[in-house]
C-alpha cells in the first residue's frame, strides 16, 4: 500500500500568505531572476516588507539591500532562492537559522538533471523538513497571490500583464505550462486566486497545493496540469477533501505509458496502463478531465461563474431552428437530457409566436427583432412550465447587435426569478454584454458545442457530489499474505472461495485414467484444462478442451492437454488436469487487480472474457470499491447494453458482478502488498438471479 505522513495544511500559508519576503540572490537588475521578483512585487503592489539580499549591495531596487538573511531585523516569512545550485545549500542553512517557515527554490541543476543532484535535493528538503520549514521546488517558476499581491514568481509574463483577482486557483507542475496557461487566463480574462508551479516536489508537491487550495476561502475552482504523481494516497485525499467540500477540480493530465510489469502473465496488466488507472481515480472522485486547453479553461470558466446545477435537464431556447439542432446534437452526445416543454407551456408560447417550435429546443424565431419583449417573456414561460436545471439561450449575433446589452438585461431578470438555473447564452460578443451576461452569474460562449460540453461539465459534477464519497485508503493491516509468483488455477480458487468469490466445481486430475473414474456416470458436459502455474494462458497451447461428455471422452481430453502442454511448455511445472462441469449461457467478463506503481491495488472490468484486449472495454477504480462505485463501473462498459438482454437473451445478473466486484476488492485489500495481480477471465455473468461464476483465475503474488 502507498503510504505518506500527511503534513499540516496550514504549514503553507508561509509560503502562498506571506508578510514578509526576503529574496536571496536578489538583483538590482530587473530583468535577471534574482531580480524580477522584486521587481513585481513593487509594480503590482505588495504591501508586506520585502528585504533584497545580495553580500555585494546596499540597496537593490530601491530597497535596502542586506549581505546576509540573518542581518534582516524583521521575522521574515518567505525566502524566495535565487542563486546557483552550488550555493543553495548554504542559502537553504542561513533562511533555516533566520526562522523563516517558507521558501521558493528557483535554482536548478537537482533531481531534473542526475541521481547526484537527487541527492543533494533530498538532503536540502531532508533539513529544512526537520526545521519544519515547506519548500516550494527546486526547479520550479514559483507562485502568484493574486489577491494579495505576492509575485513570487520570476516568469516574464507578469511583465506583460496580470490576470483580475479571481476565485480560481490554478497549480501545474511545469512551469513552461503554468505561464502559457497564466497567459490564456489573461487573454480570455479569467481571474485567478492563486497560481503555483510545483517544479521537481522536492518537498511541496502537486496535492499539497491543491488540498491548500481546497480550504482557502478564495478559491472555489481548481485547475490542475499534471504530468505523473509519487504518492497516489496522498493525492486521493486531496481530491477526497475537495469533493467534500464542493470545490470542481479540472484536470488536464499527460502522459499515456503503460505498466510493463507483468504484462505477459497478466491481462490486466496488458490493460492498467498508468493513463487509464489517473482516469479511473479522476472519475472516482468526480474530477472533470480536460483534453485540450480550450477545454481546461473552458470547463474552468463555468464553474467559477455559473456554479452547480441542481440537476441535468438541459433547455435550449433559441432564435434558430438550425443552431437548436446543433446544440441538442451536442446535447445528445454529451448525456444531458432534453425532456419536451409541457403541452400548457407550449400553447403560451404559440399565442405569442404563433410559427414558433416551441417543443425544446424551443425557437421563438427572428420575431424578437420586431419586439424584444418577447424573449424575456418567452424564456420566462419555458422555465416556469419546463423542468430545466441548464437554460442554453442562442441569440445568432445579437451579443454584438444594438439589442445585446437589453437582452442581457433580460436574462438577468429571468435569472433573479429562478436563481437556482444555470444559464448560458450564446453569441458574439461586445465586451460590454459578456461583461453584463457575467455580472449576472450568466455564460457567455460563441460556439455552440463548447457551451454544451461546459454545461455538461457542471451537471456531471453535481451528479458526482451526490453520491457517497468512497472510502478511506488507510485501512487495517493486511489478514492474507500470498506467496510469491503464479498461483495454479485450483490454488487461485480455494484462495478466492475464502473470499466469497464463486468458483466453478474441479477436480485436480493426474492422468486420462483419474479423470474417467472421477467422472463415472456423470452425464453431464464437461471441460478440461492444463493445470500449471507456469501457465497462465491455456488457450494459447491447446491446454483447454470443452464440451466434454462421457468418461472416454474427458479422459482423451485429459491426457491431450498434458501432452500439449508438455510439448509446448517442456520447462513448466505441471500440476495435472482441472476438470470441472460446463457452464451454461451466458456474458462473458473478466474482473481483475493490478498493482498500480502510483495508486496501490486497481479494480479492473472488462466485457469480452479472453476477447478483452482486443475490444479493450474496461473500467477500473483504486481500491477499496463500495458497491455503488461497482455499479458504476459496471455502468460505464460501452456495452454495458449486453447485460440487459439482446436478441431475445434474459438480462444478466448485474447485481452479483458488483458483488463480485466488491469482494475482489476486499481481496486485494486483505492481500495488502503481498499480491502483484489477480486475473478472473472469463467470469460468466448468469441470467439475472441465477450469480456469477469464475471460469478460470490466475493469482500472482509479489
Amino acid at each position: 500500500m502507498n503510504a505518506f505522513v500527511a503534513r499540516p495544511v496550514d504549514s503553507l500559508d508561509a509560503v502562498f500568505k506571506p508578510r514578509s519576503v526576503a529574496v536571496i540572490g536578489a538583483s538590482a537588475t530587473p530583468t535577471k531572476i534574482g531580480g524580477l521578483p522584486i521587481a513585481f512585487l513593487l509594480a503590482q503592489g505588495y504591501q508586506g516588507e520585502i528585504f533584497p539580499i545580495n553580500p555585494k549591495a546596499t540597496e537593490v531596487q530601491g530597497l535596502k539591500a542586506y549581505p546576509r538573511i540573518a542581518e534582516v531585523s524583521g521575522r521574515v516569512d518567505l525566502a524566495i532562492v535565487a542563486v546557483p545550485a552550488s550555493l543553495v545549500g548554504q542559502a537553504i542553512d542561513e533562511a533555516i537559522a533566520a526562522g523563516v517557515k517558507g521558501i521558493v527554490l528557483f535554482s536548478s541543476g537537482f533531481a531534473e538533471i542526475s541521481e547526484q543532484g537527487r541527492a543533494a535535493q533530498d538532503d536540502l528538503v531532508a533539513r529544512a523538513r526537520a526545521a519544519g520549514v515547506r519548500v516550494l521546488g527546486p526547479n520550479c517558476l514559483g507562485f502568484m497571490n493574486l489577491s494579495e499581491k505576492v509575485f513570487a514568481t520570476f516568469s516574464p509574463v507578469v511583465g506583460q500583464g496580470v490576470t483580475a483577482s479571481g476565485r480560481i486557483g490554478l497549480v501545474s507542475q511545469s512551469g513552461a505550462y503554468g505561464a502559457y496557461a497564466f497567459t490564456l487566463a489573461r487573454q480570455r480574462g479569467l481571474g485567478l486566486s492563486y497560481w503555483i508551479t510545483t517544479g521537481n516536489e522536492g518537498d511541496v508537491d502537486f496535492a499539497d497545493c491543491l488540498r491548500w487550495l481546497v480550504r482557502d476561502p478564495d478559491t472555489d475552482v481548481i485547475l490542475g496540469y499534471m504530468e505523473g504523481c509519487r504518492d497516489g494516497a496522498k493525492l486521493e485525499l486531496a481530491l477526497a477533501e475537495a469533493r467534500a467540500a464542493g470545490k470542481p477540480v479540472v484536470m488536464t493530465k499527460v502522459g499515456r505509458t503503460e505498466i510493463g510489469a507483468q504484462a505477459a502473465a497478466s491481462h490486466t496488466a496488458a490493460l492498467a496502463g498508468e493513463d487509464a488507472v489517473f482516469d479511473a481515480v479522476f472519475r472516482q472522485y468526480g474530477v472533470y478531465r480536460a483534453y485540450s486547453i480550450e477545454e481546461f479553461f473552458d470547463v474552468g470558466y463555468a464553474f467559477s461563474v455559473a456554479g452547480i446545477p441542481a440537476g441535468d435537464n438541459l433547455g435550449v431556447f433559441t432564435v434558430s431552428g438550425g443552431a437548436g439542432v446543433l446544440m441538442a446534437d451536442a446535447a445528445d452526445d454529451a448525456g444531458l437530457p432534453m425532456p419536451a416543454l409541457g403541452a400548457d407551456g407550449q400553447r403560451r408560447i404559440r399565442e405569442l409566436v404563433p410559427f414558433a417550435a416551441p417543443r425544446n429546443p424551443v425557437d421563438i424565431t427572428g420575431q424578437i427583432t420586431n419586439d424584444v419583449g418577447l424573449f424575456e417573456t418567452s424564456l420566462e414561460i419555458m422555465l416556469e412550465q419546463g423542468d430545466y436545471q441548464l437554460v442554453a439561450t442562442f441569440l445568432a449575433a445579437a451579443g454584438q447587435g444594438p439589442m445585446g446589452e437589453q437582452i442581457a438585461d433580460q436574462i438577468g431578470r429571468v435569472r433573479a426569478r429562478f436563481p437556482d438555473r444555470v444559464f448560458c447564452a450564446v453569441s458574439v460578443f461586445r465586451d460590454s454584454v459578456r461583461e453584463r451576461l457575467e455580472q449576472h452569474r450568466c455564460l457567455a460562449f460563441e460556439d455552440p458545442s463548447r457551451a454544451i460540453r461546459a454545461l455538461a461539465a457542471l451537471a456531471g459534477f453535481a451528479r458526482q457530489r451526490n453520491k457517497a464519497l468512497p472510502a478511506s485508503r488507510t485501512v487495517e493491516a493486511p489478514t492474507l499474505t500470498l506467496r510469491a509468483g503464479n498461483y495454479s488455477e485450483a490454488d487461485s480458487f480455494q484462495v478466492l472461495a475464502d473470499f466469497g468469490v464463486p468458483v466453478p466445481e474441479s477436480h485436480l486430475v493426474a492422468d486420462g485414467a483419474e479423470a474417467r473414474q472421477r467422472i463415472a456416470d456423470d452425464g453431464r458436459a464437461w471441460v478440461a484444462k492444463i493445470a500449471s502455474a507456469d501457465i497462465p494462458h491455456k488457450s494459447d497451447i491447446g491446454g483447454v478442451r470443452l464440451g466434454l461428455r462421457g468418461g472416454d471422452a474427458v479422459a482423451e481430453a485429459c491426457d491431450a492437454v498434458l501432452a500439449a502442454a508438455r510439448q509446448a511448455c517442456p520447462e513448466a511445472r505441471i500440476d495435472g488436469a482441472l476438470i470441472s462441469p460446463m457452464e451454461g449461457d451466458g456474458v462473458e467478463c473478466i474482473v481483475g487487480v493490478q498493482r498500480d506503481p502510483t495508486f496501490g491495488p486497481v479494480v479492473m472490468l472488462g466485457l469480452g472474457g479472453v476477447l478483452v484486449e482486443v475490444l479493450k472495454d474496461v473500467s477500473f477504480r483504486s481500491a477499496p470499491v463500495n458497491r455503488d462505485m461497482a455499479l458504476e463501473m459496471i455502468d460505464e462498459l460501452r456495452g454495458r447494453a449486453l447485460l440487459d438482454g439482446v436478441r431475445g437473451q434474459a438480462p444478466s445478473d448485474v447485481s452479483a458482478l458488483a458483488d463480485l466486484l466488491v469482494r475482489v476488492s476486499e481481496f486485494a485489500m486483505a492481500s495488502g502488498d503481498s499480491l502483484d495481480s489477480l486475473d478472473i477471465n472469463p467470469v460468466r455473468v448468469r441470467s439475472a438471479g441465477h450469480g456469477v461464476v469464475a471460469l478460470d483465475a490466475v493469482v500472482i503474488g509479489r
